[in-house]
């Protein structure tokens, strides 16, 4: 009996330390976040403002505005910009990224069922760990941009996708990564980066007019890099507020399971330990029962 409380106790032992770890996370993960929202929910806004007026000049203009960022080239050779982190115990945070990625190429994109003509970008180690265990065309040069999360390193990333695009060594660049909503909630997209996305043409809605000083052509040619480079990274600060949330919530979660672990295993304990001491009453009273007979 002595040996099974002993095991109890170091179960419980186990588990609050456990616990202690989860709640530290938990912890850094909030003051984590914090920072994370406040840098998204500050960029958001005017990212999305410079993207829809990209996308507004492009759609109602005449002759070829964007050149050869906003050639359709049809789908045949592709790039995803799978977008992950580089920590685990997220939840299911990288799980539902790969499925998602992995989806697109399967769905999406069926007649690049081989994987040789689709590349994948991987931002975040998991994102790569991944994919290259499944046996995907990955390529690791941008892997480790959350070591130092800043706008040129993004930049960087921009720049490279732009060029091979005007390379002609991709017809189509997509983003894959995870939206951030809220600490508990994330929405997880594929997003057009190249060619630059049209918007559909309703009946009935006037064409926007715009007035360009300079001329349309070097004003165009001089935003739209800026503003693919800002698409850029505001997809990556989605994903990196995101990955806290995903982690406090999963970190929070673990701390309750373990309080529920903790309180069946101290119900277990108690009632070994009354066993035991019942146990020992037995044996005195049969042994004083027995002197006395």
């Amino acid at each position: 009996m002595s040996g099974q409380l002993k095991e109890v106790r170091n179960r419980i032992k186990s588990v609050q330390s456990t616990q202690q770890i989860t709640k530290a996370m938990k912890m850094v993960s909030a003051a984590k976040l914090r920072r994370a929202q406040d840098a998204i929910v500050q960029m958001r806004p005017y990212a999305q403002k410079l993207q829809e007026m990209l996308s507004n000049i492009v759609t109602n203009a005449e002759g070829e505005v964007g050149g050869s960022l906003a050639k359709d080239r049809g789908n045949e050779k592709v790039l995803l910009i799978v977008i992950t982190s580089d920590r685990g115990l997220a939840g299911g945070y990288n799980a539902n990224i790969i499925k998602l990625a992995k989806l697109t190429i399967e769905e999406k994109y069926k007649a690049q069922r081989q994987k040789s003509n689709v590349t994948i970008w991987n931002v975040g180690k998991k994102g790569y760990e991944g994919l290259t265990r499944a046996d995907y065309k990955t390529n690791a040069d941008f892997k480790d941009v959350f070591l130092n999360l800043n706008f040129e390193t993004v930049q960087a990333v921009s720049v490279a996708a732009v060029k091979a695009f005007e390379n002609k060594e991709f017809d189509v660049i997509e983003l894959v990564y995870s939206e951030f909503k809220n600490a508990a909630t994330q929405r997880f997209v594929v997003e057009r980066f190249l060619p630059i996305p049209k918007l559909e043409k309703k009946e009935g809605v006037k064409k926007a007019d715009f007035i360009f000083e300079p001329a349309k052509e070097e004003l165009v040619a001089e935003l739209m890099p800026k503003i693919l480079n800002t698409q850029l990274f505001k997809a990556i600060l989605d994903a990196h507020a995101s990955e806290h949330g995903a982690r406090m919530t999963a970190m929070d979660k673990a701390s309750e399971n373990a309080n529920e672990l903790l309180k069946g295993l101290k119900i277990s304990y108690n009632r070994a330990r009354q066993a035991a001491i019942t146990t020992e009453l037995t044996e005195i009273v049969s042994g004083a029962a027995a002197l006395q007979g």
